[in-house]
C-alpha cells in the first residue's frame, strides 16, 4: 500500500495522540508499505513528511502550544502532491486540514479513513468550561458531520465507542487499540540511592487540567504513610508549576516532576512500585497500558468520561472518579498487601501482551485493506 497520514501535530512528541500516529507509521513501513505524513509540524529525520502552515490564533497560540496542540492549514497544491499515487488517505484529527483532506481525496478518488481518538471533553477541560455538555455536544455536532463522510472510523476503546454511537455517528466504527511499544517491559531496574526506602508511585502523561494529579498529590497527603511514598510525574504542561507547588506544600517528600525521554520512562515504570492514573477524560491512555506492561499495578479512576478504567482487573484497580478518600484506602491497601501487589503484577505483565504494538497495527492493516477494496468497488460500480 501508499498510505498518506494526514497528522497536524506529527513532529511534536509530547501527547498520545501523536505517539500513535508515529507508531502507526513506523508498523506499516515495518511491512513494506509507502508512507508519506502531512503536517505542520516537521520531523527532519522523516524524509516523507509534506509541510503545511499552521493556522494561527492571536492571543491564543501560548495556551494552544501549552497542550501539545497545532492546526494545519490546508494547502491544496501540498494535499495533492501528498495523496497523488496513494491507495489511502488515514486522517488522525478532524480539523482545518482533515476536512480539506477528505475532499480532496474523494475528488482525487482516493479511499480515505479517519481515526477518533480526542473526545471534545478533552477540549472543555483544557479552557476550563469543566464537562459543559451544552458545548461537547455542540462540538460532536460538528465532527459528527464530517465523520459521518467517512464509511470507517477507528478509535482505541469501546468505551468511546459507546460514546460516538450515542451522539449519532453513524459510520462503521473499528475498536483497536493504539497498541503498546515493545521497549516497555519488565525489567530489573534499581531504585536510585536517594529513593531505596519509599514506596514509589507513579503517573506519566501531560500535566493538564483533566488529568487531575493533584488528586493523588492529595491522596498520599492525606496517608499515613505519606512520609513513606515518594510521588513521580512523568510529564510536561502547563501544570507543572501548579502541581510542584502543591506537593512541596502537602507532601512528606516533594514530588519528582520531570518530562522524560522513553527510556528514563522505561526505567521508572520498573524501579517503581504502583501507578496511579486519574484522569477524568481519557480515549485510551496508553500512559497507563506502558505502565502496567512494565508490571506497574495501576489504579484508575472510575470516570464515565474515560475509557482506561476498563483496564482495572481487580477492585482494588479502580477507585471513584476524584475521590481522595477512597484513592488513599486503595493505595494503602497495596502497601500493606505486598504479596497481592507482586501477583498482580506478574498478571498485568502477562494481559499487557493482548496490546503489543505489532498485533494492534496488524488489525489496522486489516481494516485499512478492507477500505480500500470497498472504495475499488465502488468504483467500479460507478464506471
Amino acid at each position: 500500500m501508499v498510505i498518506t497520514v494526514v497528522m497536524d501535530q506529527y513532529g511534536n512528541h509530547a501527547n498520545g495522540t501523536t505517539a500513535a500516529a508515529r507508531h502507526f507509521v513506523q508498523q506499516m513501513r515495518n511491512r513494506g508499505h509507502a508512507v508519506r505524513v502531512v503536517t505542520c509540524v516537521d520531523d527532519k529525520e522523516d524524509p516523507n513528511i509534506h509541510l503545511v502552515k499552521e493556522v494561527q490564533f492571536p492571543g491564543f497560540m501560548k495556551l494552544i502550544y501549552s497542550h501539545g496542540m497545532v492546526f494545519g492549514k490546508p494547502d491544496k497544491k501540498v494535499l495533492r502532491e501528498a495523496f497523488n499515487g496513494a491507495d489511502i488517505v488515514h486522517i488522525f484529527l478532524p480539523f482545518f486540514l482533515a476536512r480539506a483532506s477528505k475532499k480532496i481525496a474523494d475528488d482525487m478518488g482516493i479511499a480515505s479513513f479517519i481515526s477518533f481518538h480526542l473526545p471534545p471533553e478533552h477540549i472543555t477541560q483544557n479552557i476550563r468550561l469543566g464537562r459543559a455538555r451544552f458545548i461537547t455536544n455542540c462540538i460532536h455536532l460538528h465532527w459528527r458531520k464530517m465523520y459521518n463522510r467517512f464509511t470507517h472510523i477507528h478509535t482505541p476503546s469501546e468505551a468511546l465507542k459507546k460514546i460516538l454511537i450515542r451522539k449519532g455517528y453513524k459510520s462503521n466504527i473499528h475498536v483497536v487499540s493504539n497498541g503498546i511499544h515493545p521497549d516497555f517491559t519488565p525489567k530489573e531496574i534499581e531504585k536510585p540511592l536517594e529513593l531505596k526506602d519509599k514506596f514509589v508511585i507513579v503517573m506519566s502523561g501531560r500535566l493538564a487540567r483533566e488529568k487531575l494529579q493533584n488528586v493523588l498529590i492529595q491522596a498520599v497527603a492525606n496517608s499515613k504513610y505519606n512520609n513513606k511514598i515518594q510521588v513521580i510525574l512523568c510529564g510536561g504542561g502547563m501544570r507543572e508549576k501548579a502541581l510542584q507547588k502543591l506537593g512541596d506544600k502537602i507532601l512528606a517528600n516533594k514530588p519528582i516532576i520531570k518530562f522524560c525521554t522513553r527510556e528514563e520512562l522505561v526505567n521508572i515504570l520498573n524501579y517503581a512500585d504502583l501507578y496511579v492514573h486519574t484522569s477524568e477524560v481519557e480515549a485510551e491512555a496508553i500512559a497507563c497500558m506502558e505502565a502496567f506492561a512494565c508490571g506497574k499495578v495501576p489504579i484508575i479512576s472510575d470516570s464515565e468520561l474515560s475509557a482506561t478504567s476498563q483496564f482495572a482487573r481487580y477492585p482494588q484497580n479502580k477507585f471513584k472518579n476524584k475521590n481522595i478518600t477512597d484513592l488513599t484506602a486503595k493505595i494503602e491497601w497495596f502497601i500493606e498487601n505486598p504479596d497481592r501487589l507482586k501477583e498482580m503484577s506478574e498478571e498485568y505483565a502477562e494481559y499487557a501482551k493482548n496490546f503489543s504494538l505489532s498485533i494492534c497495527a496488524d488489525r489496522l492493516e486489516d481494516i485499512l485493506l478492507r477500505v480500500i477494496a470497498e472504495h475499488k468497488e465502488k468504483q467500479n460500480a460507478i464506471c
